[in-house]
């Protein structure tokens, strides 16, 4: 008799790449169907876009 485990889904976070050259925003799942990583204009550096939320941290 063979136990059935249970996969929970992994959470997966989109992140997002802007191009350093021409600023195209690319998400990391479209840059992994790509056999190669670069841009549409050819440039080949990527920057990483940070979400417009600051945290801040409670001294204590």
């Amino acid at each position: 008799m063979a136990e059935e485990i249970e996969e929970t889904p992994v959470e997966t976070f989109e992140v997002n790449y802007a191009c350093l050259r021409c600023g195209t925003i690319v998400s990391n799942t479209e840059l992994s169907r790509l056999p190669e990583i670069k841009c549409i204009c050819g440039f080949r550096v990527f920057t990483k876009v940070r979400p417009p939320v600051v945290k801040t941290v409670k001294a204590i």
